[in-house]
């Protein structure tokens, strides 16, 4: 597999599959819900080159990836043998209880982030139908335009069904148990069945007048569409899996296969239509009139807000927060103004981005631009924030500013969203009125995109301070030292019998003959490798340097034979901890020279690299002296 070292090094970082209670994926991060956070190193995982970042928030403790974390999830998954959607000991209670908001985080983030790729798929398919007919290209009459958006409509239409499955799957209930009471609720012959007499419903202190179709032995039901819902499945299956457990306890097992779920859909099914249902509507008409009454009583503050703030949201992944009013307004409505107010956002960050490629000077923060820069244009703005923006600063404040005046341009000009799904450039089609096509909400959008782009662009060149910071950064160098790890005989790197290691492809350093049979840590830092033949272990230091000690040459042929490790990887080390013995008359009497080297695998992030002139050190004498230079700055050649 081709991530299947990064997939257990991240796993031995977060705590180990033990420490692992659920792991899901969103379209950048991994998100692990963890016994205990305080087993995960953090640092470790922060300076692996496949990880962006770590983020802890909403309950979760998120390892940004990138792109690529579809893949990446999947050798996860397979390696740490998690079984779906990696829930591991869903029911039992680890570590302290989460408030109520990371509760409700956690689990609409686990709600939803499955059926994320769905959605931006079918999105883009209808806004795409929509854009084809807005150009006259097609009629709604069309056969191509009937099953295109059948296939972009459809997923929505029927969202309350995999909702169904993933809702139920959250709350530790049979996922397919979740469908079927979906299934019920967006059943056809349930749908535009003539409304009989009215009653008059009391609820929350409102008086509501509401149809009756039909009646459940006796009882009036208040049939209410749940075709594209989301609240009512959620509620339902929140009670479905409570009362299937409970089930479970105390039906026969000889008919268990069967009577549970009998017994919890005749109990659920009815009781939804009956209760749930209705109140869940009536709960999410009320959120949809809550958030147009914001948006209608002062459009201007809300879209500079809200579109100001939303990459900071997204830093800690608390915007899925404001996910289930989005899908609920299209329910609804039928249409959405208030995620419509936050797309400025990704475009007000690739024009920073833009501006800071512009500027810079560094080679290395240019090459990680591009890419950045790219990823941001189809809305996945994670590399941008986290590998160029935030790190930065000043940019970063740039595009939130720049987002700020984007969304409250949407806002103003009534701009709004008519499907769900993709991200990025892919949205735009989206703004188109099905019925209306191209109207003046949509060029408002248009305008706001450019705006918030062009805006987060200048803001960046004039007051980004990206050549103020690198020209800061570049002559902030800092000596580090590197001290012995063994005592014994220093020798030049180039003398080490090993072309790999005297050639400097593994990077700069120097031998050691040992003439003591252990080795301990050379600096202040975190053991980030630990081959299990124990005869080379890697170290991170505080300050980023990535530091090799390889015992002996071959000395993997016998298998940790001959040596004991006293540390684990993930340990973090003082200088002089005991890291490795191991027995130099027997290693030697097997066959194998044991000449070690000590590299700095990280090589090309430093100036020079100056060794000790001494020809014999003790354990902790000054072996090596580096200058230290942040990868993100110029190289002191150029």
């Amino acid at each position: 597999m081709k991530y299947e070292q990064l997939a257990k090094d991240i796993i031995s970082n977060v705590g180990g599959k033990e420490n692992v209670s659920s792991v899901v994926h969103c379209i950048t991060r991994l998100r692990f819900k963890l016994k205990d956070e305080s087993k995960a190193n953090t640092d470790a995982l922060k300076k692996m080159d496949d990880v962006v970042t770590v983020m802890k928030s909403g309950g979760q403790y998120q390892v940004v990836i990138g792109n690529h974390v579809p893949d990446v999830y999947k050798t996860v998954v397979a390696v740490g043998g998690f079984e779906g959607a990696g829930q591991v000991d869903q029911d039992e209670d680890h570590g302290e209880k989460q408030n109520l908001f990371n509760r409700f985080i956690d689990i609409i983030s686990n709600i939803f982030t499955p059926v994320l790729g769905l959605l931006a798929a079918t999105g883009i398919i209808k806004g795409l139908n929509a854009l084809f007919l807005a150009l006259g290209w097609l009629e709604n009459t069309d056969g191509t335009y009937l099953l295109l958006n059948a296939i972009g409509d459809g997923f929505f239409v029927f969202l309350p069904i995999f909702l169904g499955y993933t809702a139920m799957k959250k709350f530790g209930g049979t996922p397919f148990l979740g469908m079927a009471i979906a299934a019920a609720l967006v059943h056809p012959s349930l749908v535009g069945i003539k409304a009989g007499e009215s009653i008059m419903t009391v609820f929350s202190g409102t008086l509501f007048e509401s149809p009756v179709q039909i009646t459940f032995l006796g009882i009036p039901v208040i049939l209410m569409s749940y075709t594209s819902s989301v609240i009512p499945i959620i509620l339902a299956t929140f009670f479905a899996a409570k009362v299937e457990k409970r089930l479970a306890k105390v039906v026969p097992a000889v008919v268990k296969s069967f009577g549970v779920p009998f017994l919890t859909l005749i109990a659920i099914v009815p009781l939804t239509f009956l209760i749930i249902g209705p109140v869940a509507t009536w709960i999410a008409n009320s959120l949809g009139q809550g958030a147009s009454f914001i948006y209608e009583a002062a459009p201007l503050v809300a879209g500079l807000i809200l579109g100001a703030l939303w990459q900071v949201l997204v830093i800690f992944g608390v915007h899925w927060g404001l996910i289930p009013i989005y899908y609920n307004n299209l329910a609804v409505n039928g249409f959405d103004t208030l995620i419509a107010m936050t797309i400025p956002a990704s475009f007000a960050q690739i024009g920073a981005v833009l501006g800071v490629l512009i500027l810079t000077k560094n080679q290395k923060l240019k090459s990680l631009s591009i890419p950045a820069f790219i990823s941001g244009l189809f809305g996945v703005t994670e590399p941008a924030i986290y590998g160029i923006t935030l790190p930065l600063k000043r940019p970063f404040i740039m595009s939130c500013i720049a987002a700020g005046v984007g969304g409250a341009i949407m806002a103003i000009s009534g701009a709004a969203l008519y499907s769900a799904g993709p991200l990025g450039i892919f949205k735009i089609p989206t703004f188109i009125h099905p019925e209306n096509g191209i109207d003046a909400g949509f060029w408002g959008m248009i305008v706001s995109l450019l705006v918030a782009f062009g805006l987060g662009l200048v803001l960046t060149l004039l007051f980004g301070g990206v050549n103020k910071n690198a020209e800061t950064a570049e002559t902030e160098e800092k000596n580090e030292e590197i001290l012995s790890p063994i005592k014994g005989e220093v020798v030049s790197l180039s003398m080490v019998p090993d072309q790999l290691f005297a050639s400097e492809t593994m990077g700069r350093g120097v031998g050691i003959v040992p003439t003591e049979g252990r080795a301990v840590s050379p600096v202040n830092g975190v053991v980030t490798t630990l081959f299990k033949t124990k005869h080379a272990i890697g170290i991170t230091s505080e300050n980023g340097i990535e530091i090799l000690i390889h015992i002996g040459m071959d000395t993997v042929q016998l298998d940790g034979k001959h040596f004991t490790a006293h540390v684990n990887q993930g340990d973090k080390v003082n200088v002089g901890d005991l890291l490795v013995e191991f027995d130099i008359e027997k290693i030697k009497a097997a066959g194998y020279q044991i000449e070690t080297p000590i590299i700095i695998t990280n090589s090309e992030n430093y100036g020079e690299i100056e060794s000790t002139n001494k020809k014999n050190v003790k354990e902790k004498d000054l072996l090596m002296k580096t200058s230290l230079v942040n990868p993100l700055e110029n190289d002191k050649a150029s």
